[in-house]
């Protein structure tokens, strides 16, 4: 675990090095078009001077992100384990799948509002969108597949040389262009249609069990999960104790400083009823897995966050109202736009039911 957090520093050091985010020639290039910011939102922190939104660019990232020939043996995209339908988690697994069916060791997060963070993965270890996509594309239990055989696939594609000259103005393919595409698609990945968005906007309003639990999630939940992306994208400790077989240190392994042990990023609470299970290696099932954990279960210990050293107090009924809360986040508008689907599908024909929460 030391050696890989390692490895996949010093892989971005040296990208980041070489110029991978270098400034493009826009002299022939498509033209861009502006993410749309949702009212009232922060300035996205992603740098889109280095790599303009245009709908080449796009369709390509999304062409990509579902292409099974960037896996060693063809049978995994990125959209096999960030499925529509779970805004783009590893729906219903603890831990998503790789090659052959082995077990990763993490459970795939949901995509989406990416451009309002700075650092990926559960342990913060990459820190650019556009360098992203190479640990899943390179990890031997997941896509398992090496950089330059990747771009020989692409380079020797019927399509690909055509989609990155539209897209980048000349067929040429490379890393640098891969995660570029990849990133542009991912962006316009913005959830913010839910019932909540609505009642921010003035045009619906909470029931009141929904009114309720809202009071009562900022009362005790707003400050790690801060609106209106519903995370603060820290790394803290809340108490889940170490699985003994994954051995998953979380940002420590990134740090090498032990009062980062056991520290995870705080997710969006966006989506959360579609998001299951919850938690880096999946082992909460449920909401109700997760509020107990904060209520009893939890193992304090010497780096837990100092908002949970008491743990979370929580009674059956704030529990109640704040699932009625919760359940405004869900955005079926992002989780069925046709979009962010796959090329010919409709994310609507596999809705799955939600049954778990």
């Amino acid at each position: 675990m030391k050696k890989a957090g390692i490895i996949l520093f010093l892989v971005v050091f040296v990208l980041s090095a070489l110029g991978f985010m270098e400034q493009p020639d826009r002299k022939g290039l498509p033209k861009q078009q502006p993410l749309i910011i949702p009212k009232g939102w922060p300035k996205p922190l992603y740098d889109f001077s280095k790599n303009p939104l245009t709908a080449e660019g796009i369709e390509l990232g999304r062409q990509l992100f579902y292409e099974q020939q960037l896996s060693r043996d063809g049978s995994i995209s990125c959209g096999t384990c960030h499925q529509q339908f779970g805004a783009f988690n590893n729906y219903d697994h603890p831990l998503s799948h790789g090659l052959d069916n082995s077990l990763t060791t993490r459970n795939a997060p949901g995509l989406f509002n990416l451009a309002w963070q700075k650092s990926f993965m559960w342990d913060g270890g990459i820190n650019h969108l556009d360098l992203q996509p190479l640990a899943p594309l390179t990890a031997h239990n997941e896509m398992g597949e090496s950089i330059e055989n990747i771009i020989s696939k692409l380079k020797k594609s019927k399509t690909y040389p055509r989609l990155f000259k539209a897209a980048f103005g000349d067929p040429t393919i490379n890393t640098q262009r891969l995660g570029k595409a990849l990133s542009q698609f991912l962006l316009t990945m913005v959830s913010s249609n839910s019932k909540y968005d609505r009642v921010m906007q003035g045009t619906d309003s909470f029931n009141l069990p929904e009114k309720l639990g809202y009071a009562i999630f900022k009362s005790k939940c707003s400050t790690c999960h801060t609106e209106p992306l519903f995370s603060d994208f820290s790394y803290r400790n809340t108490g889940m104790p170490l699985e003994p077989y994954l051995q998953d240190m979380g940002r420590m392994t990134i740090t090498q400083n032990p009062a980062d042990s056991l520290k995870f990023k705080v997710p969006s609470l966006r989506n959360v009823m579609v998001t299951f299970p919850y938690g880096h290696d999946g082992r909460f099932f449920s909401l109700s897995n997760v509020f107990e954990h904060y209520r009893n279960n939890m193992q304090v210990m010497s780096n837990t966050d100092a908002l949970l050293k008491n743990k979370l107090p929580l009674s059956n009924y704030e529990i109640g109202q704040l699932k009625a809360f919760l359940q405004t986040l869900t955005d079926s508008v992002f989780l069925q736009n046709p979009r962010f689907a796959a090329p010919g599908t409709s994310p609507s024909a596999t809705q799955p039911l939600d049954l778990h929460n």
